[in-house]
């Protein structure tokens, strides 16, 4: 099974949960983990499972993820399997509660991506997941690497 993990990351949070994902599946398959300027066509030739993250920026993922997707062929990721993440901060966390309502409204990254990889003819096989940071600049919370690997490990289960 051929696996790419694309993303982008603006304080080094999203590489580290990318990683993380990228070593949890290599154990059983040929995983290759690609910052989202480092790709090129011939990555996504023969795909089994693309994996796409990214900090979450202003409720969007960043330009250069979301200028991939958007460029994107059709005929690229057409039945291939995917799954999105970005990294936020959590809810409960940001203050005042007029803020956490912008942005419970706003919504994250990750949803954007999975209806994107959609369009373009992906099969996004597990809802978006979120991977939690303190502030807006980091770093993880604790737990975050081991939770990025279980995630992947628990999708490829199935």
């Amino acid at each position: 099974m051929k696996i790419l993990v694309i993303y982008d990351s603006v304080f080094g949070n999203t590489e580290k949960i990318a990683q993380a994902i990228g070593t949890a599946v290599s154990t059983k398959k040929d995983a290759v983990v690609k910052r989202v300027a480092e790709v090129n066509s011939e990555d996504l030739q023969g795909l089994d499972l693309l994996l796409v993250g990214s900090p979450t920026r202003g409720f969007r993922p960043t330009e250069a993820i979301a200028a991939f997707l958007k460029n994107l062929s059709v005929g690229a990721v057409q039945n291939v399997k995917a799954a999105v993440f970005d990294t936020r901060i959590p809810i409960d966390s940001i203050k005042p509660a007029i803020f956490r309502s912008i942005v419970k409204k706003g919504g994250y990254a990750a949803p954007v991506m999975a209806k994107e990889l959609e369009k373009k003819g992906a099969t996004v096989i597990t809802e978006p997941e979120g991977f939690f940071v303190k502030g807006s600049e980091g770093p993880l919370l604790e737990g975050e690497l081991e939770r990025a690997a279980a995630w992947a490990e628990a999708f490829l289960k199935k």
